[in-house]
């Protein structure tokens, strides 16, 4: 994500910073472009990706949710706990 964070690249360009095959990279940004999380634009032959703040902003809250709720979840329980020793 990091790559295609503040510019556009191919999947060979993101490939190259890895030691995945090109065809793995590609599978990769495939399911990233599906979940919607990067776009893909094509230019020619090229495939260039890039990443989608605004798409990855909605995920961070949606899983920074469940946290929220787990720390409520061990905060009631961590009171419950007091309350029964006091």
């Amino acid at each position: 994500m990091r790559l295609v964070w503040a510019q556009e690249c191919t999947a060979g360009e993101v490939a190259a910073h890895f030691e995945v095959t090109r065809p793995n990279i590609s599978k990769h940004l495939r399911v990233l472009r599906e979940a919607g999380l990067v776009t893909e634009r094509r230019d020619g032959t090229r495939r260039l990706y890039r990443a989608r703040p605004q798409r990855l902003a909605e995920v961070q809250a949606f899983v920074a949710s469940f946290w929220d709720e787990s720390l409520a979840q061990i905060k009631s329980s961590a009171e419950t706990d007091a309350r029964r020793r006091s």
